[in-house]
């Protein structure tokens, strides 16, 4: 008997894409059905101003967030996989020794934090020509309103507030935003471009585009390249999603700590400012760790392609 013929890349990408709208949809409408059933206080209104939901019903918007995350990105990267079993495979290497690759990721991220904060405070610094000052304008209204939402949640004082943050804000977007852009979308577009690079790029991209933050746009789409070359050396999910977790977690801890002290969202948002040498360092650092990840990832290809032969 045959074998089912693969579907195309792009009616792959037309199925993510819907099962991508009807999950985002449908948990929204779960959530507050939900919600209104079970409590006489709800008021639909409140939604369309997710800051002042915060400060009114924080337990509401966290449900919110955290059914919409996995409505928007877990359901539709996993049912695409069952229905195309022979197109979708998270964890093609047994072989991976992913303790090795999970504390290579943890070094990386911590060797190459000087001068990924460095890369944050030129995009922050960025402007568009004046020919552009209404797009600039309308893109730093978003991201003060982004912004507002983030401190609103993250600088907590309670230690149950802070492991609500880390479920909400790194342990589930970890999971479900590798498990669609690395598990899925990535795939797709190596199908669709045959050139892994250009896959990696192409949704590292729209990775980083998806969270309408255009002053951070840059750190987070090197972050995708990070993770999205993660998934393809070790051919292992769980090596993007701990270091995307280990990212999220690490600036919730951060913002926990700073608001215990004291200080504000603000001291936060501030980057240091090392001299040169330590940027170089981080640099140097951080491209070692990589290499010798790479290394390391090839010789987990060769195991896998003796055991083929």
């Amino acid at each position: 008997m045959n074998a089912a013929k693969p579907h195309s890349p792009w009616l792959s990408l037309v199925t993510l894409l819907g099962f991508t709208f009807v999950g985002a949809l449908a948990s929204q409408i779960v959530v507050i059905v939900l919600f209104a059933l079970f409590s006489g206080k709800f008021d639909i209104s409140s939604l369309g101003n997710p800051l002042s939901l915060a400060e009114s019903n924080r337990s509401l918007l966290y449900l919110l967030l955290a059914s919409s995350s996995l409505g928007t990105f877990l359901f539709p990267a996993v049912l695409l996989q069952r229905l195309e079993r022979e197109q979708f495979d998270y964890f093609p290497s047994r072989n991976i020794r992913l303790n090795l690759f999970l504390g290579l990721s943890f070094l990386f991220l911590l060797a190459a934090s000087p001068v990924m904060e460095l890369i944050s405070r030129w995009n922050m610094e960025m402007s568009l020509p004046e020919s552009l000052v209404g797009i600039e304008t309308w893109m730093r209204t978003q991201e003060d309103a982004m912004a507002d939402l983030t401190k609103s949640l993250v600088m907590v004082d309670s230690p149950k507030w802070l492991m609500v943050n880390i479920l909400v804000m790194a342990v589930i977007p970890a999971i479900v935003e590798e498990f669609f852009f690395r598990g899925a979308l990535q795939n797709i577009c190596y199908r669709i471009f045959n050139n892994q690079h250009a896959a990696i790029w192409i949704t590292a991209i729209i990775f980083s585009a998806i969270h309408v933050q255009f002053f951070g746009f840059f750190p987070r789409m090197i972050l995708g390249l990070i993770f999205g070359y993660a998934s393809v050396w070790t051919k292992n999910i769980w090596v993007p999603v701990f270091a995307h977790f280990v990212n999220n977690a690490t600036v919730t801890i951060i913002a926990y700590t700073f608001h215990k002290q004291g200080k504000t969202y603000d001291d936060l948002q501030s980057a240091d400012v090392y001299s040169p040498i330590i940027y170089f360092t981080s640099f140097i650092a951080a491209l070692l760790i990589g290499y010798y990840f790479y290394k390391k990832s090839q010789e987990l290809k060769r195991l896998d392609e003796s055991e083929l032969d």
